[in-house]
């Protein structure tokens, strides 16, 4: 700018000439004469002409119209691209430019219906949203990807999220029972994307449901809708939810010792979301909408709906069931029952006429078998010879001290099989600080172990009921002590 302020002066005022002021000022004659006489301004940009390429001839781009008119009546994934457009130029255009001129033509070229969305609005109650999102997450030391469940109220935005392992019918419905139970009761329309878990075939409004969603929703008194194919548009409040939930929840990746530990994490924020959240644009904050939703809701049946994978195996000789393509211990007096397994989303309970015979971690993997020490007890008490190769003890991860302290016993197998009691009944940790005693004392006997297990342990002894007995007065005995008669 000073630049040009001294050319104008030198020129219109000083009237010199344009070799001159070049000469005064250092700069070239070209600038001078640009600048010299006030038509062209430096703070004004001038407007960029672009090239007008040779090789973009009239027919070249009628071709491309040509090409985007065929599109409206052809398959969605049947359309033309660029490089498909450029190949058909050169094939039977014989054109002679770049694949990039082509592209940057369609790109000019191409018709576009700008996106525009129908604000919506719904009443207390009214509808929720239901979808699956992934994240990276750490279990036990163990990176995994948890699969997140989210539903989300219309009317007031509160969210819900829990994860699982994975992504199943019997989850998806065991989801949807903690989410009502969240909400304290259930919006009258579900929205779902067009989800296997839901449904078995077609999509949106031909959408057929799986059999167990229709018995689920019917025992809770509520409707679905189904979105458009490839419209996530229609759920945008839940597929929002995702994504915040990864970026504000699950940043950096959590860790956590099992299941149940990341899904407090989740749920805390879902409950701190709801109470302190306002949305912008919105009269209400998150609580007061929710508030007002509750109210609103489908009141929750009295009995919940039996979510769970149910199947009847037969106890094999092992003493275990198979269930889900993985085998699960019961007690070992159990062998040959007819039993029901049912798998929910993190564990397996097995019942024999209506008598819960074992509790499992659920298994994901195939072709695994999940051992209980305490089922196997009875048979090692009258086999201990085994206990040493016994998968159940191994399976068990027991301390080594257990089996050399066994090693130093009369009778080593049946004094590990009567260590193993003690575990089971008392805990590892317990009879493991016993066993060290023992040989810091060099007391080598089960016995020992015991006593030692169970010492410290208080046991209060239960009031006896019974007549109320008066104490008697012996003070004439102290009278004869003292060298006095009977009065």
């Amino acid at each position: 700018m000073d630049q040009y302020k001294d050319i104008r002066n030198l020129y219109a005022v000083e009237g010199l000439s344009i070799r001159a002021i070049a000469k005064k000022l250092g700069i070239s004659r070209n600038t001078v004469k640009r600048y010299c006489l006030g038509e062209v301004l430096p703070w004004k940009k001038r407007p960029k002409v672009e090239r007008q390429k040779k090789i973009i001839t009239e027919e070249v781009r009628e071709f491309v119209k040509q090409c985007f008119e065929q599109d409206k009546t052809a398959p969605k994934k049947q359309r033309h691209t660029a490089k498909r457009i450029y190949e058909r130029l050169r094939d039977e255009k014989g054109f002679q430019g770049a694949e990039s001129t082509v592209r940057y033509l369609v790109s000019q070229l191409r018709p576009r219906d700008p996106e525009v969305y129908i604000p919506l609005a719904f009443s207390p109650g009214e509808a929720a949203q239901v979808d699956w999102g992934t994240a990276t997450v750490i279990i036990a030391g163990e990176k995994i990807t948890a699969h997140l469940f989210c539903m989300r109220l219309c009317h007031s935005c509160a969210p819900f999220v829990m994860a699982f392992p994975v992504e199943r019918e019997e989850t998806f419905l065991e989801a949807h029972q903690m989410a009502f139970m969240y909400f304290g009761g259930v919006a009258r329309t579900l929205v779902y994307d067009n989800l296997k878990t839901a449904v078995k075939e077609g999509w949106g409004k031909h959408a057929r449901e799986q059999d167990k969603l229709i018995a689920f929703r019917a025992h809770y008194a509520y409707k679905t809708w189904y979105c458009t194919r490839a419209e996530a548009h229609e759920k945008g409040l839940v597929e929002g939810l995702v994504g915040y939930i990864r970026r504000n929840v699950l940043v950096p990746i959590p860790e956590a010792e099992d299941w149940n530990e990341l899904n407090e994490l989740l749920l805390e924020r879902c409950r701190r979301y709801t109470a302190e959240h306002q949305i912008k644009g919105r009269e209400l904050p998150v609580r007061d909408a929710f508030a007002i939703d509750q109210v609103a809701l489908i009141p929750l049946p009295v009995k919940p709906y039996d979510t769970a994978l149910t199947r009847e195996p037969r106890v094999d000789y092992y003493a275990t069931v198979s269930f889900d393509k993985n085998k699960y211990s019961v007690p070992v007096a159990n062998a040959g029952k007819v039993v029901t397994a049912k798998g929910s989303a993190f564990s397996v309970e097995i019942y024999y006429r209506g008598e819960l015979l074992a509790r499992h971690e659920r298994c994901y993997d195939q072709h695994k078998t999940r051992y209980k020490l305490e089922h196997y007890l009875p048979l090692l008490e009258k086999r201990p010879r085994a206990v040493r190769n016994a998968r159940p003890v191994r399976d068990a991860n027991l301390p080594e001290e257990f089996g050399n302290f066994s090693l130093l016993l009369e009778d080593p197998d049946r004094s590990m099989v009567k260590l193993l009691r003690l575990t089971v009944d008392y805990g590892p940790d317990k009879v493991l600080v016993a066993v060290r005693k023992a040989l810091v004392l060099r007391q080598f006997s089960v016995d020992v172990v015991a006593y030692y297990t169970t010492a410290g342990a208080t046991t209060q002894m239960p009031p006896i009921k019974g007549p109320d007995v008066q104490p008697v007065d012996l003070t004439c005995y102290d009278h004869l002590l003292a060298g006095g008669g009977l009065s």
